[in-house]
C-alpha cells in the first residue's frame, strides 16, 4: 500500500499528470497498441532503494531552494520540489541541515546514512554518491558577457517603456489577468509575465520574488534542450533526420542506430525505461527510471544510453526522460568534438544573445546537464525565451534556430499522433486536446507543479506563470482564469 500512495503521489504531482487521467478506454487503447509493436528485449530496473533516491532528491532540492533561489528553508521542505522527492516520503528521514558555511544541505537516512547536496555556483546543486565528498568533474564560473539589465532595454535588459499600451489592448483585462493568476492563494502562483508583441504587458511577484528570481522550472527545462539542439543544427552540427550518433550505439547490428534525432526529439525514441506517466505504468513496481535520471547520481547519459528498445524508434510515443538526456548527450559531444567548453555552452551560445541572465542549469555527479527538470529560472527569462519561439527563431534580426525548427518543435510528433494523443512535438507539449482555454494550436514549455510558458502565436502572446510546487496540488483554476480574460485583453491576429 506504501507503493501505491507513493506512486499515486507522483502521478498526481507530475506536471503532465493530467496526460493519465485520460479515459480508461483510451489508456487501454494506448496499452493495446503499445503491445502490438512491442520487442523482445529486457527491462532491468534502476539499483538501489527507492528511499535512498528519494531522499537524493529532497537534499537537492532543498540545497537549489536554499542556495540559488533564497527560499527560507522551512518554506522550502513544505511547499517546493515534490516531484523527484514526494512530500510523504519527507517525514520518513531526518530533517535537512543547512550548512551555510559548506554551502551544503544533509539529510539522513532511518539507518544513518546521510546523503549531502552541494551548491556549486553556477552549475547549482549536485547531491553527491553516497561516500563521496566531491564530484567528478571540475566546476567552473559562467559568466554572462551581458552588461547589468539596469542599464538596457527589455528584452535585452529590464528597463521597460514607460508610454502607455496599445489602445488595441484592454489593459483593465490584462490586470484582472495578473490578479486572477494569484486567486486563490492555495495555488501559490510565484510569478506571472505576460508579453504581447514582445512587450512585457503585466506581470506580478508573489512574497519575496522578484523578476530576477530564479525559481524551480523543471520540465520547462527540456525546451531549453530542444533549443540549444536546434541551434546546433543550424550551425552545422546535426540534422534533425539522421541517426543519433550515440557512442554506445555504434557496435555492428545494433538497432538503435535507427533512433533519429527527430525521434529523441518527439519523445518516442522507443527506449525501454518506466516512467509514473505510462499509461500501463504498475505502482508496485520497482523505482521509475524516469526519476532515477535525477536522483541515481550516476552518469545520466551513460544509463540513458544503455536502456535497449522496447519499440520500433518512432512508433510509439511516451514522457521518458531518457530522451532529453540523451539529447544533453548529443549536445556535449558537438561541443567538446569543436574543443569548447561545455558547461559555459548555454550562456554564450543561447542566453547572452537573448538577454538571459538568471538560469542555473543543474548537473549529475559527471558534469553533465540534468535539463530534463533540475533547471531553475526567472519569470522574465522565461518569456524572453518564449518570445524567441514567437518571433521564428530570429532575434534582433540574428536566426539562432533553422527555418521551420518552430514549425517542428511545435507540430504534433507522428508517433503520438497515431496514438491519436495531439498534445506532444519537440520537447514542447501542444494544446491540441484544449487543456488550456486558448487556441489549440498554441505550445508550451510545461514543468512539475505547474511551470509553464505558453506562447500563443494566434495572439502574439507569451504566458509564464511559475508557481511553488505544493500549490499545483490546489489546482490552476486562477492560471485558466487569467488564460480566458488575456483572450479577451488582446486582438486574435488576421
Amino acid at each position: 500500500m506504501k507503493r501505491l500512495f507513493l506512486a499515486l503521489a507522483i502521478l498526481a504531482l507530475a506536471a503532465t499528470a493530467i496526460r493519465s487521467q485520460e479515459p480508461l478506454s483510451a489508456r487501454a487503447a494506448l496499452i493495446a497498441r503499445a503491445k502490438s509493436l512491442e520487442l523482445n528485449t529486457p527491462y532491468v530496473p534502476p539499483p538501489g532503494d527507492a528511499l535512498e533516491h528519494h531522499t537524493s532528491g529532497f537534499a537537492k532540492i532543498m540545497c537549489s531552494a536554499v542556495f540559488i533561489t533564497g527560499l527560507n528553508p522551512e518554506f522550502a521542505a513544505e511547499n517546493v520540489g515534490y516531484f523527484t522527492s514526494p512530500y510523504a516520503e519527507r517525514a520518513k528521514v531526518g530533517k535537512p541541515v543547512i550548512d551555510r558555511a559548506a554551502k551544503a544541505v544533509h539529510v539522513t537516512l532511518p539507518n544513518g546514512v546521510t546523503l549531502t547536496a552541494k551548491y556549486l555556483g553556477s552549475q547549482g546543486c549536485v547531491t553527491l554518491p553516497v561516500g563521496k565528498n566531491s564530484v567528478n568533474f571540475t566546476p567552473i564560473e559562467v559568466k554572462s558577457k551581458l552588461p547589468d539589465a539596469s542599464t538596457l532595454p527589455w528584452p535585452m535588459g529590464d528597463v521597460l517603456p514607460k508610454g502607455p499600451l496599445s489602445k488595441e489592448v484592454d489593459a483593465a483585462k490584462v490586470k484582472q489577468a495578473v490578479d486572477a493568476a494569484f486567486e486563490p492563494a492555495a495555488e501559490m502562483t510565484a510569478a506571472f509575465v505576460v508579453t504581447w508583441r514582445g512587450r512585457i504587458i503585466g506581470e506580478r511577484f508573489g512574497e519575496g520574488i522578484t523578476p530576477h528570481t530564479a525559481l524551480e522550472s523543471w520540465s520547462m527545462g527540456k525546451s531549453v534542450t530542444a533549443t540549444l539542439m536546434g541551434i546546433l543544427i543550424n550551425q552545422g552540427a546535426y540534422q534533425l533526420s539522421q541517426p543519433a550518433p550515440i557512442p554506445e550505439w555504434q557496435a555492428a547490428g545494433d538497432p538503435r542506430t535507427k533512433i533519429r534525432i527527430a525521434d529523441l526529439l518527439n519523445m518516442s525514441s522507443g527506449l525501454r525505461i518506466k516512467a509514473p506517466q505510462d499509461p500501463d505504468y504498475d505502482p508496485s513496481g520497482p523505482y521509475p527510471d524516469h526519476l532515477y535520471l535525477y536522483t541515481g547520481t550516476v552518469n545520466s547519459f551513460q544509463y540513458a544510453a544503455t536502456r535497449p528498445l522496447q519499440w520500433p524508434p518512432g512508433t510509439v510515443g511516451r514522457y521518458h526522460n531518457s530522451d532529453p538526456v540523451l539529447v544533453n548527450y548529443l549536445i556535449r559531444l558537438a561541443v567538446e568534438k569543436r574543443g569548447e567548453e561545455y558547461l559555459s555552452f548555454p550562456q554564450r551560445a543561447l542566453f547572452d544573445k537573448i538577454g538571459i541572465r538568471t538560469m542555473v542549469i543543474e548537473t549529475d555527479p559527471f558534469g553533465n546537464f540534468l535539463t530534463q527538470g533540475y533547471d531553475l529560472m526567472s519569470a522574465r527569462d522565461w518569456a524572453r525565451l518564449g518570445n524567441l519561439y514567437l518571433q521564428d527563431g530570429v532575434w534582433n534580426s540574428q536566426r539562432i534556430l533553422p527555418e521551420g525548427y518552430v514549425k517542428f518543435v511545435s507540430k504534433v510528433a507522428p508517433a503520438w499522433e497515431a496514438d491519436k494523443r495531439p498534445i506532444y512535438g519537440g520537447f514542447f507539449w501542444i494544446n491540441g486536446d484544449g487543456t488550456f482555454p486558448v487556441p489549440k494550436e498554441a505550445y508550451y514549455m510545461a514543468g512539475a507543479g505547474g511551470q509553464t510558458t505558453l506562447i500563443i502565436p494566434s495572439h502574439e502572446l507569451v504566458v509564464v506563470r511559475l508557481g511553488h510546487f505544493k500549490g499545483s496540488m490546489a489546482g490552476s483554476t486562477g492560471f485558466k482564469k487569467a488564460l480566458r480574460l488575456l483572450m479577451e485583453a488582446v486582438p486574435r491576429q488576421n
